[in-house]
């Protein structure tokens, strides 16, 4: 079976780190992105990184405070995220990887999420 779990997710204070943790079984996934979601907010692409580490992208919103990194050996990838803002208050989750016409969007695999709230 395949699945994707994260975790790391709470409370942190805004200038404050959390870091998150993606950790897949059942199968290898050559990329694996971050999305978040806010209540009433469109769905957003945070981060993603290739296989071997070598090939990461970031949201405008996300570059020079987050960083994805990943263990093959534990098959787990992961979200730095520094300097956190109130508005990185979401809910997020890790997915497999679709690019289509030079955006990222979820593909078939998905984990339920992990929440982030940041207070002022």
């Amino acid at each position: 079976q395949v699945q994707l779990v994260e975790s790391g997710g709470g409370l942190a204070q805004a200038g404050g780190s959390l870091r998150l943790s993606c950790a897949a079984s059942g199968r290898t996934f050559l990329e694996i992105g971050w999305f978040r979601q806010a209540p009433g907010i469109d769905r957003e692409f945070v981060a993603t990184i290739n296989w071997s580490g070598s090939v990461t992208d970031y949201a405008d919103s996300a570059k020079g405070r987050f960083t994805i990194s990943r263990d093959n050996a534990k098959n787990t990838v992961y979200l730095q995220m520094n300097s956190l803002k109130p508005e990185d208050t979401a809910l997020y989750y890790c997915a497999s990887l679709r690019v289509r016409s030079g955006t990222y969007y979820p593909g078939d695999y998905r984990g339920p999420g992990t929440q982030v709230t940041v207070s002022s």
